[in-house]
């Protein structure tokens, strides 16, 4: 009787390891999907929000930036506008867009300290007068600067998740580009370095895109899948250029912009966004956006009314003419409402107008059509093993 209980004790024994050890392997195949407690998605699976968008990485100039990426931007900055934002980076497109898609904002890159749990939201490698073309001096991380960036972050989620869990999380997240202003703002129009005597305005056009196709290119050689790239907006219109041009011989248009700088701009948003036509030939499994903004803004320019506008002129924040002799340099030079005005300071448009260009973007209303092939909402929930809208 000892003995069959003894039998029985052991066998019992036997099956409570069995038990226990396959509790151990599903705790442990749990928390192989997690860092530091977080769950980390993969790219099959949709997010919990819905989406098939893990995290939004962003790369560009003030259009992503507000200077907290700038080290030493209050010493540093140019153009004389100490704001750049009215209400910091989440007034921003891309990060009103995040705010659509469920996503953290991205946080800015030297915000970082190396965690798993600061990489996995999001970074914002932006830098507030970032440009395409390294200048002589360097005061902020330009173009090639922040793609070094972004490898570094590659490198440490390959080092602290398996390879395999990293690839498809960067398959699955989202990647936002918008440069180029500042190449024309402070390279171009100004002749730094003999720009102008260097290059044609069509000739300086194809050598951004070009970087930019680069740039691409380099994100999808690391199983960057999605990616959105902006054009520039119309700068001949932006308050700054339109009091530097007062005195000058340059051609206005009915609503007061310079239509020689806006030409300039239209030629690099052209030849952008053809290049990116030709790479979603050439990358098939690639989604990739083009989003013009320069459009949407100058249909809110020639109808503001029609969209709740009622100053397309003035900067909402600076001093002087059109408001644009002295940057924003305070809160109190703020215009009363700042949500009738297109452009917030001497280049930067208000949140308002960003936050409907975010509309237009995400849904394609009201403005349609502003980015192509489709809206960010159809590339977010699209999946990228499927390449079209989810079911």
């Amino acid at each position: 009787m000892a003995k069959r209980l003894d039998i029985r004790t052991t066998s019992s024994r036997r099956r409570e390891a069995v038990v226990f050890l396959c509790l151990l392997l599903a705790i442990l195949m749990s928390l192989s999907g997690r860092v530091h407690g977080q769950f980390l998605p993969t790219a099959p699976s949709v997010m919990e929000n819905g989406s098939h968008v893990s995290a939004l990485y962003l790369m560009g100039d003030s259009s992503v930036d507000c200077g907290k990426n700038s080290l030493f931007y209050p010493l540093l900055h140019r153009n004389l506008s100490l704001l750049p934002c009215n209400g910091g980076d989440s007034t921003l497109l891309p990060h009103l867009l995040a705010q659509k898609i469920g996503l953290p904002n991205s946080q800015p890159f030297y915000s970082q300290i190396g965690s798993i749990e600061g990489l996995i939201k999001g970074v914002n490698y932006g830098s507030a007068h970032a440009t395409i073309i390294s200048p002589s001096s360097q005061s902020h991380p330009s173009f090639n600067q922040q793609l070094r960036q972004v490898y570094e972050t590659f490198q440490l989620l390959q080092l602290q998740l398996r390879q395999d869990r990293a690839q498809d999380f960067i398959k699955s997240s989202m990647f936002y580009l918008s440069f180029g202003r500042d190449d024309y703002v402070d390279l171009f129009l100004r002749n730094s370095s003999g720009m102008m005597l260097k290059y044609s305005g069509q000739e300086f056009a194809r050598i951004l895109a070009n970087q930019m196709v680069h740039a691409i290119r380099t994100l999808y050689d690391a199983n960057v899948r999605k990616i959105i790239s902006a054009g520039i907006l119309p700068l001949g219109c932006a308050p700054r250029v339109v009091w530097e041009w007062y005195n000058s011989t340059a051609t206005r248009d009915g609503m007061g912009c310079v239509e020689e700088i806006n030409e300039l701009v239209l030629q690099y948003n052209t030849v952008l966004n053809e290049h990116i036509v030709e790479l979603k030939e050439e990358l098939p499994d690639a989604q990739i956006v083009f989003c013009d903004v320069y459009q949407g803004m100058m249909e809110v320019i020639t109808n503001p009314a029609l969209f709740g506008f009622s100053d397309t002129k003035n900067a909402c924040c600076g001093l002087g003419l059109h408001g644009a002799e002295i940057g924003c340099v305070s809160a109190e030079t703020t215009c009363n409402q700042s949500s009738s005005h297109v452009w917030w300071d001497l280049y930067n448009p208000t949140q308002a107008l960003n936050s409907l260009l975010a509309d237009s973007a995400w849904s394609g209303h009201p403005l349609p059509d502003i980015c192509r092939p489709i809206t960010v909402q159809d590339l977010v929930y699209t999946s990228h093993l499927i390449g079209g809208p989810s079911e």
